[in-house]
């Protein structure tokens, strides 16, 4: 069976333990018409990337106590972005999203959107974009948990990403160095770098209040840059010299409210 139908059932699979609480192993080998082994596989692929747990014989739902932890309200400046964002995402694309609060954003905008693929390497996201309407084809990058950034980084997912192409990525950052490019309290920059290696148009998302951030840690380039998106308090100044780096600046309308 190919990777998509692979993907395809696995969706199913959520699909069915989100509407009955818990699945077996028997049944779903019945229902898909494939082997107990193959099915079994399934479910620890789903355990890895955190979509459920696996028990005896089948799996059951992650209980709301646990999934509940990685869940927070977007704030508004930030989902001003992420809505700026969204507007560049055509149906059929395929995208990914980096873990952060203000890349959250942009999972509420994509109800509107058809057949997208979405790759992220967040487990809160990946909690968030099963439960859209519109069903979008889910994948994670699989890796070691980074607890600092909430998120799978690390060889594993570098890989698994490289066995991908992607029309857009969306990341945030945690500054602008305005000669450098985009920098990070994280140490783990590798991800990225890929993310950005295998993505036709990269979207950078952050608030202006981000700007000249000290930070040591260059994430992205410029050059590696195609579209930032901030608020409309970023200094006219800055939007300038981004520009000539060759990268298209957007700014949001800024509110609190």
């Amino acid at each position: 069976m190919n990777k998509r139908n692979t993907q395809q059932r696995r969706h199913s699979i959520m699909t069915l333990l989100n509407e009955q609480g818990e699945v077996s192993v028997e049944d779903l080998s019945l229902r898909f018409e494939t082997s107990e082994v193959t099915i079994r596989k399934d479910l620890a692929t789903l355990e890895k990337t955190g979509l459920l747990l696996r028990r005896y014989g089948g799996a059951v739902a992650v209980p709301d106590e646990v999934t509940s932890q990685f869940t927070a309200k977007v704030a508004p400046n930030k989902l001003s972005i992420a809505k700026a964002a969204a507007e560049l995402i055509n149906d059929h694309n395929r995208i990914i999203i980096d873990s952060g609060t203000t890349t959250a954003g942009i999972i509420a905008q994509l109800n509107t959107k058809r057949g997208l693929l979405v790759m992220t390497n967040s487990l809160s996201l990946a909690n968030q974009i099963h439960e859209l309407e519109n069903e979008p084809t889910l994948l994670m990058t699989g890796g070691t948990w980074d607890p600092h950034s909430e998120s799978f980084q690390g060889q594993v997912a570098e890989q698994v990403l490289r066995s991908y192409n992607f029309d857009q990525l969306f990341i945030g950052a945690d500054g602008i160095d305005i000669g450098r490019g985009t920098t990070t309290f994280n140490e783990l920059t590798g991800l990225s770098k890929v993310m950005a290696e295998v993505s036709r148009e990269v979207v950078v998302m952050l608030e202006a209040d981000k700007l000249g951030r000290k930070i040591p840690n260059l994430e992205l380039s410029w050059e590696s840059i195609n579209i930032l998106i901030s608020d409309d308090r970023l200094p006219l100044h800055a939007v300038k010299e981004i520009e000539s780096h060759g990268v298209k600046v957007v700014l949001a309308p800024y509110t609190d409210k």
